[in-house]
């Protein structure tokens, strides 16, 4: 089961920020938050100063696999991701261990 994403959204909002609730772009990005990866382009944008929440966010494997998948295809650090993204590099390497085979078979894959 999946998260209600727009509901956690309006709800923190409706807590923390009820302005910005108000706003018709908040409320369009709201009803298109479907995937972690949205989810974190929405908080990107929402959150841009605030970096509060950052250390509870979650990922789910296809977000993890497009994020290396990334990496690899542009030759990024570990380093230059894990400032980027917001993610320790702890745990970018160890989504490199869990992924090793699926990262070189979409590589592979990918120059077909």
């Amino acid at each position: 089961m999946r998260p209600n994403y727009k509901k956690i959204y309006q709800d923190m909002l409706r807590l923390e920020y009820p302005e910005k609730l108000k706003e018709p772009k908040i409320q369009e990005l709201l009803e298109k938050l479907h995937t972690t990866e949205d989810v974190l382009k929405f908080n990107d944008r929402l959150f841009k100063q605030s970096r509060e929440n950052q250390k509870l966010k979650t990922y789910d494997k296809k977000t993890m696999l497009k994020l290396l998948q990334y990496q690899k295809k542009h030759g990024h650090s570990t380093s230059y991701m894990s400032r980027k993204y917001k993610i320790s590099r702890t745990t970018l390497s160890k989504w490199k261990q869990m992924f090793e085979e699926e990262l070189d078979h979409t590589t592979k894959n990918a120059g077909k």
